[in-house]
């Protein structure tokens, strides 16, 4: 493909940059931080004395990030019941090294231990995969009374239909009967959205293959202008996705990128990105990275730093760093056409957004409870918690509030207060799919074709490709998705 293949016409109107992770202070104190320490991750004592050092000319208590490692490690311990160790720099000189025991009464306590210990590590195996089946919901609603919401109308003609739709959108006796509706009512870029529907599942007719073709004249969309922070919020965010949640997460995610990176120091596995495959995405000729400047700008963003590395043999992930990094694979590279690498952009941007970034910088739902419930301890102190649920989210907010700025603890003051007054509940497996879902929709508006999405979830998420693409089809139906096309200027 050209090299113009990602570009924006001269008439695309950037819009407001919103949404993107900010560090602060603290991305200062981090270059430094890591430029400090040796490249397997250790530090030693003289390098961990000009950290406390540095620290302190930032105005940071010097012990500020090993509270936050802390913290998190002991809550894992706590959930798990193991003990990390970590390597000392020296050997305690008094400790002469123990004798190994001969007697066989010893042995045999030996043996007994040892098989406890893999009876105990096969139980928390299961124990573990047992709580990831579980949907995890934090409840404070008898904190306060529940507040309704109300439900957004649509026409009324289409009212019974679009609900149908909505239950089964590969009926394709609905959708043929959607495309007559909207082609009756002049709507005729909502009638292509239902042609194209139509033509990816295999049932068009003649007409309404016609359709499709017609319009689908350029393989990628050509927008007027960028999308606003409302449409994003309003119109692209799934409707299960309770924004609130995000909103507080987005509060704590720069100390939580912390202890993150401590943990990945501490363990010898912070990835260091070769500096020679960074990309200049305003000179690159390498199209997928051409693609992320240019899905970026349509979605309000700024782009995350690249690197083209076809070494790595995935598409594309997050490298956490200061600040995180976007790592482009082999699958990413090469063999995907542009509306492909369109989705793969807007589905990767969609998460680096900061009210999403949490989801993928701590996957595992167990976790995420915790640091929900400390960022909520940290708005409301007195917050009521058994003291199973304090032991492990206490200490981490005890570590994180020290490192926030005076108005962010403001903010999780105000953020506390809505969620009480919506009812004080959220689920976070339920909030983790749809964050999932919210991001496949940017990834279709950019690439504007069902099949490239379909193409690229049956590679990077096969286990829920087909529970993604059905949620795909209700929302290419959608009068969001209708209205998304007409603010960013690509309605027919």
């Amino acid at each position: 493909m050209g090299d113009a293949t990602f570009e924006h016409g001269a008439g695309f109107e950037r819009g407001e940059v919103s949404g993107n992770l900010e560090l602060g202070r603290l991305e200062g104190y981090y270059e430094e931080l890591f430029a400090e320490v040796i490249e397997d991750g250790v530090i030693t004592t003289e390098e961990r004395a000009r950290l406390d050092r540095m620290a302190d000319s930032l105005g940071l208590d010097h012990t500020r990030l090993r509270r936050l490692e802390q913290a998190l490690q002991a809550a894992y311990e706590a959930r798990h019941r193991i003990r990390i160790r970590e390597e000392a720099t020296t050997a305690p000189a008094s400790l002469a090294p123990v004798e190994p025991a001969t007697d066989a009464r010893t042995l045999a306590l030996a043996r007994k231990v040892a098989a406890l210990s893999a009876r105990v590590a096969e139980l928390e195996r299961e124990l573990e995969e047992a709580r990831a089946q579980v949907s995890i919901e934090v409840d404070l609603s008898d904190v306060a009374p529940a507040r309704t919401a109300g439900t957004p109308t649509i026409d009324e003609d289409a009212t019974e239909l679009l609900r149908r739709v909505r239950h089964d959108p590969a009926d394709d006796g609905i959708l043929h009967t959607l495309f007559q509706y909207f082609g009756s009512k002049g709507e005729l870029d909502r009638q292509w959205c239902t042609a194209h529907t139509l033509v990816y599942l295999g049932a068009a007719n003649n007409e309404e293959a016609e359709v499709a073709a017609k319009h689908a004249t350029e393989a990628l969309i050509r927008p007027k202008g960028a999308l606003t922070r409302e449409g994003w919020a309003r119109l692209l965010v799934h409707p299960e996705e309770e924004q609130l949640t995000g909103e507080i997460f987005a509060v704590v995610v720069p100390a939580v990128l912390m202890g993150r990176l401590s943990a990945l120091r501490r363990d010898k596995a912070l990835l260091k990105l070769d500096p020679g495959k960074k990309q200049d995405a305003a000179k690159t000729t390498v199209q997928a990275v051409r693609c992320f400047s240019w899905g970026a700008a349509i979605l309000g963003m700024a782009p995350p730093q690249l690197y083209a590395d076809p070494d790595y043999p995935g598409t594309v992930e997050m490298v956490p760093g200061v600040p995180p990094s976007t790592r482009i694979g082999a699958q990413g590279l090469s063999g995907r056409s542009s509306t492909e690498l369109a989705f793969l952009a807007g589905r990767h941007l969609a998460m680096h957004r900061v009210d999403h970034f949490m989801r993928l910088l701590i996957p595992q739902i167990r976790d995420l409870e915790d640091i929900f419930l400390a960022a909520l301890s940290i708005g409301n102190p007195g917050l009521p918690m058994s003291a199973q649920v304090k032991e492990l989210v206490i200490p981490i907010a005890k570590a994180i509030e020290p490192i926030l700025e005076p108005a962010s603890v403001d903010r999780l003051r105000g953020h506390f207060l809505r969620f009480i007054e919506d009812g004080g509940r959220t689920n976070l497996q339920r909030w983790a799919a749809s964050v999932d879902k919210t991001a496949a929709r940017s990834g279709l508006l950019l690439a504007n074709d069902l099949r490239a999405a379909d193409a690229l979830l049956k590679l990077e998420d096969p286990a829920h490709k087909d529970e993604k693409m059905k949620d795909l089809l209700v929302f290419v139906m959608s009068e969001r998705y209708a209205k998304l096309r007409k603010q960013i200027g690509i309605a027919l």
